[in-house]
């Protein structure tokens, strides 16, 4: 039990252990990470795993690139093989204020060095094999993104921070944070008390809870969303990207010989439950039935459910409190935490070392909802 702490960061999924890592390797002393399960026990480990830089919102575009470099060389950086395929994500657009938006989209991501193009449909299908092109405009194509193994990302970056001197402490519930005046001075946990003046909260979907002990608004809602995995299908193309059907949400990739498959449920309710259950099943036919109707023919084998973060406007809270001495965030991600997890982590790096990010990321202020200065991406899965 660490009694002393130059920095606490509450929460072990992919944007605690980032931060962990590139705090620790930047010769910070006593970061000690506290997390209340495993690690990756909460959103990582239920997440899809995709990585990818077509984004609306120029802020994403740069931790979404930022991060497909740092995966590229995740295994050079940490000894881990996270199961990197950069084969792609297609976007099928069958609306044309879709397509619009998509075009806007495509020449942000290409001013910013991101390979994104249109495509049309026949070559959406030749992609994609599993499509049908009915009714279907366009697609969106950036052969830099693809998925990896989301698990393989977290003990990864918590092995390499434990090895430049990270503490991380599991099965640690967060009970408090104790202040004087408006300066932190120390974390409750249910192991006890570390002295501290820094925390920085990476908690997820449990993060409303901690920024309320020091009286911060991180507005950020918790959803949850299930996928399903297929047995195996036979003469799935090895390059098959990462494919969404914009309209419906539907999404798939390839998940060892079979497929990933998932979609939103706009019936789901805000709510902490995790349990899987069936009733989002008759969306999903309808959706493989008009875009995808080989999907139907498969038998699913597994699935899970896990939850997204959501903020207001579907964009992530990255920052400093100013009513509180130090309490930093990253969190709110909305779905897109996992595959911005390497580029947030140097961000919050340099924010609490007074060094200039990469990226100005004021914009993503928690302050911004008060201010009336909502920040909306509208790339979402």
């Amino acid at each position: 039990m660490k009694r002393q702490a130059e920095v606490v960061v509450i929460g072990g999924g992919v944007i605690g252990t980032s931060i962990a890592y590139h705090l620790a390797r930047a010769g910070v002393r006593d970061v000690v990470l506290v997390e209340r399960d495993e690690l990756a026990a909460g959103s990582t480990s239920k997440a899809a795993g995709g990585v990818r830089a077509q984004f609306s919102d120029g802020l994403n575009v740069h931790l979404g690139a930022r991060s497909l470099e740092a995966f590229e060389r995740f295994e050079e950086d940490t000894g881990y093989d996270i199961g990197l395929h950069r084969i792609g994500y297609l976007f099928l657009l069958s609306r044309p204020e879709d397509v619009a938006s998509f075009e806007a989209g495509v020449r942000l991501q290409n001013s910013l060095d991101v390979p994104s193009r249109l495509i049309d449909p026949a070559e959406a299908r030749r992609l994609s094999p599993l499509i049908s092109t009915e009714g279907l405009l366009a697609a969106a194509y950036s052969p830099d993104d693809g998925h990896c193994t989301p698990e393989a990302v977290v003990h990864g970056y918590a092995s390499a921070a434990r090895a430049h001197g990270a503490t991380i402490m599991r099965h640690t519930d967060v009970t408090g944070i104790e202040t004087y005046g408006d300066t932190i001075t120390a974390v409750l946990t249910t192991l006890g008390r570390i002295d501290t003046n820094t925390v920085i909260c990476a908690a997820g979907a449990w993060s409303k809870g901690i920024g309320a002990m020091v009286g911060v608004d991180l507005p950020v809602q918790p959803l949850r969303r299930q996928i399903a995995v297929t047995e195996p299908v036979p003469g799935l193309p090895p390059a098959l990207p990462m494919t969404i059907d914009f309209t419906t949400s539907l999404y798939f990739h390839s998940e060892g010989p079979g497929l990933l498959v998932g979609m939103s449920d706009p019936d789901e309710r805000p709510g902490f439950a995790t349990d899987t259950h069936d009733r989002w099943i008759p969306r999903l036919t309808e959706a493989m039935q008009h875009r995808a109707p080989g999907l139907l023919e498969l038998r699913r084998t597994g699935g899970w459910a896990g939850l997204y973060e959501n903020t207001p406007d579907h964009n992530a809270l990255i920052g400093e409190a100013t009513s509180v001495s130090r309490f930093l965030y990253a969190t709110g991600f909305s779905g897109h935490g996992f595959l911005q997890g390497p580029a947030v982590g140097e961000v919050v790096r340099d924010l609490y070392l007074g060094h200039v990010p990469f990226v100005d990321v004021s914009p993503l202020s928690a302050g911004r909802f008060a201010a009336d200065a909502p920040r909306p991406e509208v790339n979402l899965v």
